[in-house]
């Protein structure tokens, strides 16, 4: 059968978002197990990672496998060899590749010369992996999900975007509430449209923040200034009403949550209230980056993956 890759989220279907959500309840009970055993699994970073780097790794360990770490910066890639040939390289040596680095055309030219599966662990435009553990996060928090709102405050990067797809893919609301001039591309909006149509779901724009957060039960942010780039006070300054602090928190229903992808800019784009209040969901949804990869790794590499 053809190899399977998880770049975006619509790589995977409903049903099968579905399983992966389900085995991460799975995984989260049950620390170890042997779906791995026997392979090797290579992690190519371009960026600097915490929670990424250390989730695949211990991951890939609990499922009875070996991560096998590769910077970008110690690697040929892009230097003295195509992301082409070194995708024909690593397939022959390990059973799948991970990679975190900038420009998403390079981990789709990576999936296509590859004969291992490929996991998008993060790029410029998408994060597909933290959407799994944000979805499955919320519903932890709310097992009556469908029909429940995500309000995602700030800047619309990458995060927003895998967020939007997996939200309405499981049947949750997902408001964007993202200042003028910082949206999603418009061809990205399109799809993420078209996937709430497929989905019977919505995702929508909505400037003024204290609209947007009316009958949330979450309230998702992530930084302003992402790794990479230069921090611009006109940007901040133009962000700072989508500040998640208490008064917006008060605006949403009486027990909605907190939710940011992490590291935070504390103070910045969330407060130490929200981020530490018993309203605080962050490092739970932190800690559930670990199950959600383990489940998709088991899915895509264990007995009978196709």
């Amino acid at each position: 059968m053809a190899v399977r890759h998880y770049l975006t989220v619509p790589d995977l279907t409903k049903d099968e978002l579905e399983t992966v959500l389900s085995q991460a309840a799975f995984w989260k009970k049950n620390r170890y197990g042997s779906v791995l055993s026997g392979k090797t699994v290579a992690l190519i970073f371009g960026k600097p990672s915490t929670r990424t780097r250390v989730s695949f790794s211990v991951g890939v360990y609990q499922l009875g496998g070996m991560p096998l770490y590769l910077s970008e910066q110690e690697l040929q890639i892009r230097k003295s060899e195509s992301i082409e040939d070194t995708a024909k390289v690593l397939s022959r040596f390990v059973d799948a590749i991970v990679i975190r680095t900038f420009a998403h055309r390079d981990v789709v030219d990576l999936a296509a010369a590859s004969s291992v599966p490929v996991i998008n662990a993060l790029t410029d435009d998408d994060h597909p992996c933290q959407a799994l553990a944000d979805v499955f996060t919320f519903r932890e928090r709310f097992p009556d999900s469908v029909g429940r709102k995500i309000t995602f405050l700030g800047d619309g990067n990458n995060v927003a975007a895998s967020l939007a797809e997996a939200g309405v893919m499981a049947g949750i609301e997902v408001c964007l509430s993202i200042p003028e001039g910082f949206d999603l591309s418009e061809a990205k909006m399109e799809a993420i449209g078209a996937l709430a149509r497929k989905h019977g779901a919505r995702a929508w724009v909505e400037r003024d923040p204290a609209v947007a957060v009316a009958g949330a039960s979450a309230l998702y942010t992530d930084v302003w200034i992402s790794m990479g780039q230069q921090a611009d006070s006109d940007k901040i300054d133009a962000l700072r009403p989508y500040q998640l602090n208490r008064a917006l928190l008060g605006k949403a229903l009486p027990e909605a949550i907190v939710l940011h992808c992490l590291p935070a800019h504390r103070g910045e784009e969330i407060t130490d209230e929200a981020m530490d209040g018993p309203w605080s969901a962050v490092f739970d949804q932190a800690e559930n980056r670990l199950h959600a990869q383990k489940a998709l790794m088991a899915f895509l590499l264990g007995p009978g993956a196709s």
